[in-house]
Order: structure tokens, then C-alpha cells, then sequence
């Protein structure tokens, strides 16, 4: 398999999985002194994973959860943050710029701040009141705290049992669904390309719903257009019915997302539009793929990681296919703007 290194993927989820102690520390001081509101900070895929995150609590913890695009906060601000608030970020580098001003803004307040930062010693590191460093994998980061939360706030019995089966069998079995989705996305890598020859100029269309709508969002945005420069568009499923519905034909690429969670209805309803109208539509149900010792009850909790380790596959495989390496950028960082 192309760029899959499995002892370091495993090593790299069991590390993520290894966080959870000082998080759960962090986060029963912090749910003891008391906070009114979450707050998730983030720009680009950072923000995408805080949409996701904003779903999965929405109708599971009655605690307000907010998401904020640090650009957008620098300059409008919001008065519902108060001096009360639990703050969270995700940053790989470090050193994004809206993030740096938001979190300054934020240190004036008593909010407290949760910081993942891939690369210690940057300057966001700085900015928290607690700090992990540890690369990747901000979805799962996040997820342990705000599934300890839920556990704390009366929400989650099951907590410990849940964590017992991922700290078990998430980090193999993570590996093994890239493994499922090879061949499947090897030929629709291939078949992307094609379709790309015929019409270069076509948007590729993601759909998605729930906590995977972050990730399509992201996969779209950050991975097929940034990385890959390939256009695209992505649309949440129970919006495609106001509105791009209308401009899907027959040879418009479509790639839709089936999850596990209580938004799968929202999906299938876009499932079984899309052969009446279209030739070109892929659906990825995260229910093909086999994820040993997670119990079925628990699957929605994470099929956003499910898609995830198949998108990674996909990208893995365009990459060859395009001739493009996903590290270059043409303006990304490259100069002031």
C-alpha cells in the first residue's frame, strides 16, 4: 500500500489514545470550578473539526457549545463568551495567525483554555492553561474531552466501557479499515481522473450530515482543493434538497457519505435521489467497513473516523494518479496576505 506505514499509524492513534488521562484530569478540575459554555476555536479544517464537534454534543449534553472561526472573532467578537467559558483549540503548527490573536484576546478574560498544538514550543503553546502535544488526530482529541463531559454531566454511563474497548482495539482496527478501503479507492482514484480529462472544469460534489459533516467539509475544502487542487463543492445532506439538487446531471461526480449516527436518515434520503438523476454519485457507508471489538451501539460515536480513514486511502491513491504531491502549495503560507 501506497504511503501507509502501519506500525507508525497504530503508534500515532495509541498515542492520541494515551492523552486521556491528563485530559480527564484537566477536565474534571476545570467541569469542578465550573463552566456555563464550550467554545471551540479553530480556522480552516480546525474549525471543520469544531463543527463536528458541535453536532456530536448537540443532542447528547445539554452544557451550550459554541464554534468560532478565529478570523471572524477577531473582528466581531461575541458577547456570549464569558468569563465562565471552556475554551478549546486544535492547531498542527502552531502558529496560525487568527488563532494567535483570538487566543490573546481570550487570555484577557478568566475563560479557561484546553490547547492541543502538534508542534510544542510554538507559540500557541503559550496561549492555554493546559497543553497537549502530541500530532494528529485533533478529532479524537477532542472527542475524549468531550465525551469526559458528557460522562460528568450525567450524559455518558457507558464511558468507561466505551473507553475500554477503543484503548483496546481503535488504534488496529483504524489501521485495518485503511486496509479494507485500499482497492476501492485505488479504482475510484483512478476513475475521478478520468472523469476529470472529460471536464476539468466540473466541481467534484460532498455530501454529508451530522458529526462527518466537518468532515466532508473538510475533505473537500482543505484536502481536494488545497492539497490536490481539484474544485470542489460541499453541501450538508439535508440541505442538497433547497438548492443543488437542481444542478445535478448524469455525469456530475458525487460523493456521499453514510455515518452511523442518529443523522443516517438525512443521508439516505440523498441516497435514494441520486440514481434516479445521476451516473456518477459514489456513496462511502461507513457500515461496510468491520471495526473488531467496538460494539455496534458505539459505532455513531466514530464513523466520523471511519470516513476519515477512507478519504486517506482515496487521497493517497489521487496523489499518484494526478501526479500531484499534496506538500505543495502554490499560496498556502507562501507569502503575506
Amino acid at each position: 500500500m501506497i504511503k501507509f506505514n502501519e506500525a507508525e499509524l497504530r503508534e500515532n492513534y495509541q498515542g492520541t489514545l494515551a492523552l486521556r488521562p491528563g485530559i480527564e484530569a484537566a477536565v474534571d478540575k476545570f467541569y469542578e470550578e465550573g463552566f456555563d459554555s464550550i467554545w471551540i476555536f479553530g480556522t480552516g479544517g480546525t474549525w471543520a473539526t469544531g463543527v463536528q464537534a458541535e453536532y456530536y454534543m448537540r443532542g447528547k449534553c445539554s452544557i451550550p457549545v459554541y464554534v468560532e472561526q478565529a478570523g471572524e472573532f477577531n473582528v466581531t467578537g461575541n458577547k456570549r463568551l464569558t468569563d465562565n467559558a471552556l475554551v478549546l483549540f486544535t492547531t498542527v503548527t502552531g502558529t496560525t495567525g487568527e488563532l494567535i490573536t483570538a487566543m490573546e484576546t481570550i487570555r484577557k478574560t478568566k475563560a479557561k483554555v484546553i490547547g492541543f498544538v502538534d508542534e510544542p514550543g510554538t507559540p500557541l503553546t503559550k496561549l492555554c492553561d493546559v497543553c497537549f502535544s502530541w500530532p494528529h488526530n485533533s478529532q479524537i482529541k477532542f472527542w475524549m474531552v468531550l465525551d469526559r463531559i458528557q460522562y460528568l454531566h450525567g450524559d455518558f454511563p457507558d464511558y468507561d466501557k466505551f473507553y475500554a474497548q477503543l484503548d483496546a482495539h481503535l488504534a488496529q482496527g483504524l489501521c485495518d479499515i485503511e486496509k479494507q478501503a485500499d482497492e476501492f479507492a485505488h479504482e475510484w482514484a483512478k476513475k475521478k481522473v478520468e472523469w476529470m480529462k472529460e471536464n476539468k472544469d466540473m466541481p467534484h460534489y460532498f455530501i454529508g450530515a451530522g458529526p462527518a459533516w466537518g468532515n466532508t467539509y473538510s475533505t473537500a475544502m482543505c484536502y481536494w482543493e488545497e492539497m490536490l487542487w481539484i474544485r470542489t463543492k460541499s453541501i450538508s445532506a439535508p440541505e442538497f434538497f433547497h438548492g443543488t439538487l437542481e444542478i445535478i446531471e448524469k455525469d456530475t461526480p458525487v460523493t456521499l457519505y453514510l455515518t452511523e449516527d442518529e443523522q443516517r436518515p438525512l443521508e439516505e434520503r440523498v441516497a435514494r435521489f441520486l440514481p434516479r438523476v445521476c451516473e456518477r454519485y459514489t456513496i462511502i457507508d461507513t457500515k461496510d467497513y468491520k471495526l473488531e471489538g467496538i460494539d455496534e451501539e458505539y459505532r455513531g460515536r466514530i464513523s466520523h473516523l471511519i470516513t476519515r480513514c477512507v478519504n486517506n486511502r482515496i487521497e493517497a491513491h489521487l496523489e499518484v494518479e494526478t501526479r500531484h504531491p499534496m506538500e505543495i502549495r502554490r499560496y498556502y503560507r507562501q507569502f503575506p496576505y
